[in-house]
């Protein structure tokens, strides 16, 4: 390793001063409430342009857009832990002349960050953080850094750091060594080798927010915006090193922002945060309360109504099916099948209201405890998610008669409930509900499909129509398919040709974006329980836009474990660009095997690894966080035996992802959510192909970890 070598600049008294303040601050005791972190011109926790040493509230979720001059920034941060923040920028520099990008056009850049905290602030230490910005990309903004924040006051608190790169550029104290050109200029690979290497320089600032939505800063910068200022650049005239700001929150979660900067150019930026953690949007907000568990009479002063003759009969479930089915509509959930006993019924239901199988549950107890005669000790409640009967929750009736004001209703109710597999036949007598098969649906609803970050025009989108068909012929076997009709958009205005020189299978989307309409998917189903922990599927058709063929996977998900394992093996062909049901030359042979893990926190991980649409081999590293409320936040990246170099741009496939769900907006109980996929660049390398009902997620929501999470909701 390169050793330090002092460079031949005198430190500037700006740096001086600020390094003297920080060594003041350190001592100044921390206030208990404190002043809320806020973000900056990168969209991340900071001054105005520098980064500080703090973090966002764990999980908070921000979107930024902020500009001076030639130069606009559109960033998403996510609070991944409580020390650890990730960041997806999309940065625009109009005119800037690089890469065969010329003075008219607008020069687009991706990049990456990650920041990890080293100390929480206390009462004699600063946070400090250490960052990495733009450390997968082109490296037109990479640095790195190290900031420490401090609270002088409750509403004051100062910044001081070191950084590298771009930050290194205003009177650097010293130098790690030479610090290397980005290892692939098209992008996409991590650059380890600039890592705190090169120059190093302070930057520094001072924040003061005076009241909850007001606050000012000022900063001493260290980015000299070489590349933007040169001569044959020109975006702007950096005067200064010092820039000044003021912020104004005009509702909790929206920060607006304008600043004079570099002493050249006013500067605006706007953020908006919620935080999915503390958000409510929760089905148990919306829809009516749960009726009150009904009390069976004692025994002793009612015994007729304690008699088993009632099931004595050939199909004691007969006469029951009915009105339980009539009380779970009510609840606005599906009677699958009941069986019923002297002391004992299983209930298999389907619940397409509520987004917590715990809360299902509940409501499904009750209606049981208000129809089934009072004999009936014993409920065996199992829900059917993707068409399969996952987890059997057994709760006894009394229990529920005692528990339901008890303090702490929900811990006391699961302390006493097993949970156990569903899989093998209905129990003898047992009766499917009534009119679910054969049974055909139908919807007709909006869509939208876009396609981001094309540097001909990075915002594409259309909108449309969307009819969608689902007939379900016997327990399992599902055909399903859906057609759309473009309203508006400019899909099909992307006229940029695919140079890769891999099997074009995902490169050429452009081109299926001129079909309309389109036959999205066309396909039959099977699903399964071959054994216990045992989940399988078989789908055949017209898989997803671009493939048709033939999909099998098989899926063994403990009920109580937070551990599964997947194989899936795909026969695919390329389906024909004009949208119908014509195919082409190419067919592939796919698979994958996969794991999964369902982590504490809300945390899941998986991991695939296989062959990939184009022929190629590797692994995607997947990880999500999900809350209680439905919301959910991932990020996925996917490694192959393709180089770099015969990749493209981007280097690899990667992606951040987000499923949003709809209670607050539909103003009542929903299990439907939207979602949106940010990929930098999809290429052909790494694509695998897109199957509708894959078991894992299907049936991992009724299984004990998510039973468990969201258990605190079963009396809701």
């Amino acid at each position: 390793m390169t050793p330090f070598r002092p460079l031949p600049r005198s430190r500037p008294a700006c740096g001086a001063a600020l390094a003297a303040l920080l060594a003041v601050v350190t001592a100044v005791p921390a206030a208990a409430e404190r002043a809320a972190p806020t973000l900056n011109f990168y969209g991340v926790t900071g001054l105005i342009d520098m980064p500080s040493g703090e973090m966002q509230r764990d999980a908070e979720l921000a979107l930024s857009v902020a500009g001076f001059g030639a130069i606009t920034r559109t960033t998403l941060t996510f609070q991944i832990a409580p020390w650890m923040q990730g960041s997806f920028r999309y940065s625009g520099l109009a005119g800037l002349i690089l890469g065969g990008f010329g003075r008219g056009d607008v020069y687009y850049d991706r990049s990456f960050d990650l920041r990890i905290r080293l100390l929480r602030e206390g009462r004699w230490q600063p946070s400090l953080t250490v960052g990495l910005q733009d450390f997968i990309g082109t490296g037109t903004f990479s640095g790195e850094y190290i900031a420490a924040t401090k609270h002088l006051t409750p509403r004051i608190k100062v910044t001081a750091g070191l950084g590298w790169g771009r930050f290194g550029t205003v009177n650097p104290l010293f130098s790690t060594g030479t610090r290397p050109g980005p290892s692939d200029p098209t992008g996409g690979t991590v650059n380890f080798g600039q890592w705190f290497r090169g120059p190093a320089a302070l930057f520094g600032g001072i924040e003061w927010q005076p009241t909850d939505r007001l606050g000012f800063k000022a900063e001493y910068s260290s980015d000299a915006y070489r590349l933007e200022t040169s001569p044959r650049q020109g975006l702007f005239a950096r005067r200064s090193s010092l820039n000044f700001g003021a912020e104004y929150e005009p509702t909790p979660g929206i920060r607006l922002g304008a600043y004079w900067l570099y002493g050249d150019r006013f500067g605006v930026a706007a953020h908006v945060a919620l935080n999915p953690k503390e958000r409510a949007g929760g089905a148990f907000l919306y829809g009516p309360a749960p009726q009150p568990v009904a009390l069976r009479p004692a025994r002793a002063a009612a015994p007729r109504a304690w008699d088993e003759a009632w099931a004595a009969g050939p199909a004691p479930a007969a006469g029951l099916r009915g009105p339980l089915a009539e009380a779970l509509a009510a609840e606005g959930l599906v009677l699958e099948a009941l069986a019923v006993g002297p002391a004992r019924a299983e209930l298999r239901i389907r619940n397409p209201r509520f987004d917590a199988a715990a809360q299902a549950v509940g409501r499904a107890a009750r209606a049981m405890a208000r129809v089934l005669p009072a004999s009936v000790e014993t409920f065996d409640i199992v829900p059917v998610e993707g068409n399969l009967p996952a987890a059997r929750v057994t709760i006894r009736r009394s229990d529920l008669e005692a528990l339901e004001f008890a303090p702490d209703a929900a811990a006391a109710l699961r302390a006493r409930v097993a949970f156990s597999d569903a899989a093998g036949p209905l129990p003898p007598g047992a009766m499917r509900g009534e009119g679910l098969y054969p049974r055909f649906a139908w919807s007709l609803g909006p869509y939208v499909n876009t396609a981001l970050f094309d540097p001909d025009n990075p915002w594409r989108a259309d909108f449309g129509l969307r009819l969608s068909g689902r007939f379900d012929i016997a327990p399992g076997v599902v055909v399903s398919g859906s057609v759309i009709k473009k309203l508006i958009g400019n899909l099909d205005t992307a006229t940029r040709a695919s140079d890769s020189v891999l099997p074009r299978v995902r490169s050429e989307a452009n081109l299926y974006n001129r079909a309309d309409p389109v036959v999205e998917t066309l396909t039959a189903a099977w699903y399964a329980r071959p054994a216990e922990n045992l989940y399988s599927r078989i789908t055949a058709g017209y898989l997803e836009r671009m493939f048709g063929g033939v999909s099998a996977e098989l899926l063994w998900k403990p009920v109580g474990s937070r551990l599964a394992l997947g194989a899936e093996i795909n026969y695919a062909r390329q389906r024909a660009f004009d949208g119908g049901l014509g195919f082409r030359d190419y067919g592939i042979v796919t698979g994958h095997l996969s794991a999964y893990y369902a982590f504490d926190n809300g945390y899941h991980a998986q991991l695939d690894v296989g062959r990939y649409l184009a022929g190629d081999y590797g692994a995607t590293l997947s990880l999500d966080r999900e809350f209680a409320n439905g919301w959910r936040v991932g990020a996925f990246a996917t490694l192959t035996d393709v180089p770099f170099s015969r990749f493209g741009e981007g280097s690899f496939d990667k992606g951040i992802r987000l499923t949003i769900p709809l209670n607050a907006i539909a103003g009542r109980p929903t299990r439907s959510a939207t979602g949106a996929l940010i990929r930098p660049v999809q290429r052909d390398g790494g694509a695998r192909l897109s199957v509708d009902g894959r078991l894992y997620e299907a049936v991992r929501g009724a299984h004990g970890p998510a039973l468990d999470a969201s258990w605190g909701r079963v009396w809701r």
